[in-house]
């Protein structure tokens, strides 16, 4: 979803149980890292036109759908990861709340409706939720699908009998990020595996929930290892519904705080890839569009992405505020919608 979601600093790869890549409908062929590098590397204007035909074939080009994001739970995540200013590893001025009440919930929700969002996104702070902070995460999600809106959450990781309940209370979402490559995971974090970010996606296709999950970009890993994200996502069968593409928010008090930015043209090539890659994906706009400006997230649009987090915040960092992407996308002639499928 973002850098919300908060394995080891010499992770081996090679212990990773085999992802689940049998050709199907919704993943006919598996994508080698080297097939994955050599769209990286194409010339920019026939990579981001090969995007846009695979996107108009699956979407209306000019329709984004509208998800807001609401921190539920604050600060206090024992999880290690760098880039993350929830973490309790690092001082960076996030105060650790309590889970938040249901009636705000419900206004925070009742308000993302009325400003266009379709998807109610809720983040929580945990390595993996206990019994007790599940029953009230249950009630959340039932009372904001009675909104008419859909849900998604992302708890951290779950257990099969968690992802069960998730489903039972009408979840249509779990959010949950491999964030990296397998190759680059260990420079990151180590308190979580990757494998356990498998597992948990396991459990959530085997509960019938939609799956989330995408990665961040411009945490100091090569071409190579970005490539090497987007295969392990696009070879996921079925590849996920949603695919979050984040770029590095730095947060000072974070090991990755003055890490060298992305090229943006980088991040542009990001999306194409994931868009060519998994083709009737929402593709998200996600962290760090705050930095971007008007014309760069137009060529994200172009290059395929047809999601955006629609709101004042991601969990704790800045977003672009509603009425300035309402602005933006009556510019660009574009509008909300909905089912972005055409």
């Amino acid at each position: 979803m973002t850098q919300a979601t908060c394995a080891s600093h010499n992770a081996a790869p090679a212990t990773l149980k085999p992802l689940t890549c049998a050709p199907s409908e919704a993943n006919p062929a598996q994508w080698k890292i080297a097939d994955v590098l050599a769209l990286y590397e194409l010339p920019f204007n026939d990579l981001l036109l090969r995007a846009q035909q695979t996107h108009r074939a699956h979407f209306d080009a000019n329709v984004v759908q509208l998800s807001t994001l609401l921190s539920i739970k604050t600060g206090g995540c024992p999880e290690d990861c760098a880039y993350c200013p929830q973490s309790s590893h690092y001082d960076t001025g996030v105060a650790a709340d309590k889970l938040m009440p249901l009636d705000e919930v419900i206004t925070a929700a009742k308000a993302a409706k009325a400003h266009g969002a379709t998807r109610f996104c809720m983040g929580a702070a945990w390595r993996s939720p206990k019994e007790r902070h599940l029953a009230p995460v249950l009630e959340m999600i039932r009372a904001v699908k009675a909104l008419g809106l859909e849900t998604c959450v992302t708890l951290g990781m779950l257990e099969k009998p968690q992802a069960q309940a998730l489903k039972e209370a009408g979840l249509d979402y779990y959010n949950h990020n491999l964030d990296t490559s397998p190759e680059f995971y260990g420079q990151i974090i180590s308190t979580r595996t990757y494998q356990e970010r498998l597992d948990t996606l396991e459990h959530v296709r085997e509960a019938d929930i939609n799956v989330c999950c995408g990665g961040i970009v411009g945490l100091g890993e090569s071409r190579r290892e970005r490539a090497g994200l987007i295969a392990q996502l696009a070879n996921l069968d079925p590849y996920p519904e949603s695919v979050p593409i984040n770029n590095l928010v730095q947060v000072d008090g974070t090991p990755l705080s003055g890490t060298e930015p992305l090229d943006p043209f980088e991040f542009v090539r990001t999306i194409a890839v994931a868009r060519i890659t998994m083709p009737r994906a929402m593709v998200r706009l996600s962290a760090g569009r705050e930095e971007m400006d008007a014309a760069l997230q137009a060529l994200c649009f172009f290059a395929g992405a047809n999601s955006i987090f629609y709101g004042e915040k991601l969990l704790t960092t800045a977003n672009p505020q509603a009425e300035a992407d309402r602005t933006l996308l009556a510019r660009l002639g574009m509008r909300a919608e909905a089912n972005c499928a055409a």
